[in-house]
């Protein structure tokens, strides 16, 4: 009587893998799955966030004259090509890209107004901090949009 009972248990544990356990086996591996990669937005922001921070953590060295020419032109030759990029990768049409490409233009306006403002020896923009300040703040949006189009 006992085997009689190891069996029965046996072929209900084998009955149940075979209706409940297999299916999910064979069709988890066929299943369509979103991406787990970056998309278009988050790519954006990437780009748009590393032009800021190396805009915004590299001009400290040009705060006070005299201004070592060729030391700024190295710089804002790599500042347009970060933001060249920035632009390139925030191209697409979310929301994500198209608040990256506001925090870029303005970000592009603020570094022709200060590369102007050093070589002619003028006073930078007065309103630079907080042009910044609503730089930083769009890349937090597109960051944030970026992250809802997940």
């Amino acid at each position: 009587m006992g085997r009689i009972i190891k069996l029965v248990v046996f072929i209900a544990v084998l009955f149940f893998l075979w209706k409940e356990v297999l299916p999910r086996i064979t069709t988890h591996g066929s299943e369509t799955t979103k991406p787990t990669g970056t998309n278009a937005g988050t790519n954006c922001v990437f780009e748009a966030r590393g032009a800021s921070d190396y805009w915004g953590g590299t001009l400290a060295h040009f705060a006070n004259p005299p201004y070592d020419m060729q030391a700024w032109d190295d710089f804002k030759s790599k500042v347009d090509a970060r933001i060249g990029r920035a632009q390139e990768k925030c191209s697409c049409e979310e929301d994500s890209c198209r608040l990256g490409r506001q925090a870029v233009e303005e970000l592009r306006g603020l570094v022709t107004e200060m590369d102007s403002s050093i070589r002619n020896g003028t006073p930078p923009p007065s309103d630079a901090v907080q042009r910044q300040e609503r730089i930083d703040n769009a890349i937090n949006d597109a960051s944030a949009a970026a992250e809802r189009q997940k």
